[in-house]
């Protein structure tokens, strides 16, 4: 039973996160590896411990019993490795880290607070930027970026995701008529150049059948904050944030296209170089990040 230690940690780190996708993110492993662990402890006592559904996992009676259980013996053994290995050190140095102005404003630097109360020896450096040109020669840690990235030689996480929304200026949209989301593909778009080219996005709606979009933009900007100012300049159509957009759309400054028609959720993603160790500073920030998942979700 001594070999089934480690698929308990999987289990136990399952259950807490309600979510084998979760846990995976929490342990650093692949959603395949977790879910295997799990079935092979089931197999090895016989018992379902999980009850599987659309929404996430549930403990069936045999996993409270197994989480009760192993829930504080496990807590007593990290506080004694902790001890053994000097871990109860406070994080010390300098976490440098990355993300455009717009998400670290709105998002991250709320959160930086908390998160430097609880690691008090630790300093942070932000950087708002939306390149990752710079990230090696910067000695950057740790990039926060939203939406579908270019090939990039970092590794990446996604940690949340958030809702875009099609928008012009009510101006535009009186010079350019629209009456049917196929025509989207004519316009004039304004597209991130950070992102991945060209447009190229597929819509749903609940009554018909799905449409792709492709095209070529006409304009581009380097920043969240520029595309958006030159959708506001009557420049053409846009893919903004949610939470970028809400005073916007409640001053008339820019007006929602189809908004009975939806487009995929972005992720949010933090990256860290490749084929490193992850440092404690950096995975303390991820695991941070992870644990308050929600408010990195809200929505406008």
């Amino acid at each position: 039973m001594q070999n089934h230690l480690g698929r308990i940690r999987t289990f136990m780190a399952v259950a807490e996160c309600g979510s084998f996708t979760r846990a995976a993110e929490r342990l650093f492993v692949s959603k395949a590896m977790v879910s295997i662990d799990v079935k092979t402890l089931e197999r090895a006592l016989n018992a379902p411990l999980l009850i599987r559904g659309a929404k996430g996992v549930a403990l069936t009676e045999a996993g409270q019993a197994l989480y009760a259980e192993f829930s504080d013996i496990f807590q007593r053994v990290d506080r004694a490795l902790e001890r053994a290995a000097g871990r109860q050190q406070q994080l010390s140095g300098t976490l440098r880290l990355t993300s455009t102005a717009e998400f670290g404003e709105h998002f991250l630097l709320p959160l930086l607070g908390e998160f430097c109360a609880q690691h008090p020896q630790l300093q942070v450096s932000f950087y708002a930027n939306s390149s990752l040109n710079d990230f090696m020669s910067e000695q950057l840690d740790l990039a926060v970026r939203l939406g579908t990235l270019r090939d990039s030689s970092l590794k990446s996480r996604r940690l949340a995701s958030y809702d875009i929304k099609l928008v012009a200026a009510p101006g535009w949209l009186a010079a350019n008529p629209l009456s049917r989301v196929e025509e989207l593909a004519q316009v004039s778009w304004i597209a991130n150049a950070h992102l991945a080219s060209p447009v190229a996005w597929t819509l749903r709606h609940a009554q018909h059948p799905p449409v792709k979009i492709r095209a070529r933009a006409s304009y581009s900007a380097n920043s969240a904050s520029s595309v958006r100012a030159m959708a506001r300049a009557g420049l053409g159509v846009a893919l903004l944030p949610a939470w970028m957009i809400a005073d916007d759309l409640a001053q008339r400054r820019l007006t929602l296209l189809f908004p009975d028609w939806t487009l995929p959720e972005q992720p949010v993603s933090i990256l860290y170089p490749n084929g490193q160790a992850l440092p404690r500073k950096s995975r303390a920030f991820i695991d941070f990040l992870l644990a308050n998942r929600a408010r990195l979700e809200r929505r406008a």
